[in-house]
């Protein structure tokens, strides 16, 4: 046990009150994305008993029905009648929505890089720096790979989303007809001395369901459906702990139970606490906010170093001034594992990624209705859909860099 070190990490259902909001803010976005690419959008959404409210800034020439796609949220999320405590069909829908702001838009528009070339020529408007958009705001952004996974995620993470999507899975296919939406994971992998995943040490889950189910039912049944099929059996021993439930109730949930905000699990929708995060969130917000677009393309170059064998663990820090296009900073740690020096790696990144906003944009096809379904489960990480951050398609350009230093 020397040296040995544990880790946690969470995840939460679809039917949690901050899920629920950054589903309803993604799937506003969604619905302007699928009607007008070039929308910009910041949609933020809360929500408790009986009420949702959404607000932002939003510029787009077409029209979306809010309240109308906020209502399918919830009812797809599980909550259709009253007695799960919350209904889509029958609660108050309030909207607060205005103009993005003129000035950031112009940084937005037209990066300074742009605004400070020349033309090409005499006869061109087109400017030699071609920059594109400048990022919608300050801020900075980390992006994080490591070997423990298939997926190269942290370990903790990628069991607790797996557990996660498993509760889900039994409720909505009427395994276990008495969960009810909101639930919670929580997963602790203990660690050798040199950072490989030992063992299971811990698994915490909390299922919201019916009043009338005997608290040993719950426990006996979420252990064989939920815990047994997803975490490997090599990974648990006679000294994993198991809590389901600890509390012995869990009737009230969802907004009734707890307020939900918009934002308010960055850490399940990125990498578990394993890696650094710059504290802007994803959901509600268009790819011109760096926010989101720039921590996909910071995965993105993390996950290539990881793959391409230059480290076993790979951060990847970014950082953006508004209406600026190049990041102002780009930083790589490796935590000592990286076959190169980080500085070195840093530049690698820089040569072989184009950081710029508007080029992240053109390369991930961000301007598409592909956001809702990173709302629950992680932005990162994921093998169940398509997502073009996830590709190692660098690779071998990061290794004919890394031959050439």
């Amino acid at each position: 046990m020397e040296n040995h070190i544990l880790f946690t990490s969470e995840s939460v259902t679809e039917g949690h009150p901050d899920k629920l909001c950054d589903q309803i803010s993604d799937a506003v976005l969604d619905a302007i994305m699928a009607r007008d690419p070039q929308g910009r959008v910041a949609c933020e959404c809360c929500c408790t008993t009986g009420v949702v409210w959404i607000m932002g800034e939003i510029s787009t020439s077409c029209y979306v029905d809010i309240p109308r796609v906020a209502r399918q949220v919830i009812m797809e999320a599980g909550y259709d009648r009253p007695e799960m405590g919350f209904d889509g069909n029958a609660c108050a829908v309030l909207t607060a929505i205005d103009e993005q702001s003129p000035d950031i838009a112009l940084g937005v528009d037209k990066s300074l890089e742009d605004k400070m070339s020349e033309p090409c020529d005499e006869n061109s408007e087109a400017t030699c720096s071609a920059a594109g958009g400048g990022a919608g705001d300050q801020g900075l952004m980390f992006g994080y790979a490591c070997d423990e996974t298939p997926e190269l995620m942290p370990m903790p993470i990628a069991l607790a989303h797996a557990l996660v999507r498993q509760l889900t899975l039994v409720r909505k296919e009427g395994i276990l007809p008495w969960l009810r939406p909101d639930g919670k994971s929580q997963v602790t992998v203990e660690y050798d001395g040199e950072g490989n995943p030992l063992r299971v040490d811990t698994v915490v889950v909390s299922a919201q369901h019916a009043p009338e189910i005997p608290l040993e039912e719950i426990r006996r049944e979420i252990y064989a459906r939920v815990i047994a099929p997803v975490i490997p059996a090599g990974m648990l021993d006679d000294q994993t702990v198991y809590y389901i439930n600890p509390t012995g109730r869990f009737v009230v949930g969802g907004p009734h139970g707890d307020s939900g905000l918009t934002g308010r699990k960055i850490i399940v929708d990125t990498y578990g606490g394993c890696a650094r995060h710059g504290g802007g969130s994803f959901s509600g917000k268009d790819p011109t906010k760096v926010d989101r677009s720039a921590a996909y393309a910071a995965r993105h170059a993390a996950k290539n170093v990881v793959a391409a064998g230059l480290a076993r663990r790979c951060e990847v820090q970014l950082a953006y001034a508004i209406g600026v296009a190049h990041p102002v900073s780009v930083r790589v740690d490796t935590f000592g594992t990286g076959a190169l020096p980080d500085a070195d790696l840093a530049a690698l990144v820089r040569g072989v990624f184009d950081l710029r906003p508007a080029a992240i944009i053109r390369a991930f096809d961000l301007r598409r209705p592909i956001y809702r379904q990173l709302a629950v489960l992680g932005h990162v990480g994921r093998t169940d859909i398509d997502l073009p951050w996830e590709k190692l398609d660098r690779v071998e350009d990061l290794k004919r860099a890394a031959e050439v230093l």
